[in-house]
């Protein structure tokens, strides 16, 4: 049996485009899906912390270094500059493998560059 687990997820990022002509998708600093292990056309679900909002999209790489979060298409509807979100990945896990998985937890600071990333999470952790 596989199980579907979180793999990875950058927490708290702040939307800085919202492209509503773009074919679809959110673009991401290449820095952050690196640090999150997220590949260029990978499934991700975007949740909005401002407004409650959820979507699935993929991801297209931005200029690393850049600190861009940009929904577009019809996702661009859903957020606001400035906003905050959630980008999670998730995987398929044989039953065997979950004992040892540890998701990653990427940390990013006001200008989305990473400041630290944890292993997993824990009921009630702030950040």
């Amino acid at each position: 049996m596989f199980r579907t687990m979180m793999k990875s997820k950058i927490h708290k990022a702040t939307v800085t485009e919202a492209n509503l002509n773009y074919v679809g998708s959110i673009t991401i600093d290449r820095d952050l899906m690196e640090a999150a292990d997220i590949l260029e056309n990978e499934r991700v679900q975007v949740v909005n912390n401002n407004n409650g909002a959820r979507l699935e999209t993929y991801v297209i790489p931005g200029a690393p270094g850049s600190g861009v979060i940009c929904l577009n298409g019809a996702a661009a509807r859903l957020v606001q500059v400035g906003d905050v979100v959630i980008i999670m990945t998730y995987a398929l896990i044989s039953s065997e493998e979950v004992a040892g998985h540890v998701p990653q937890v990427i940390l990013v600071d006001d200008h989305n560059r990473v400041s630290d990333i944890l292993s997993g999470e824990k009921h009630g952790q702030m950040v």
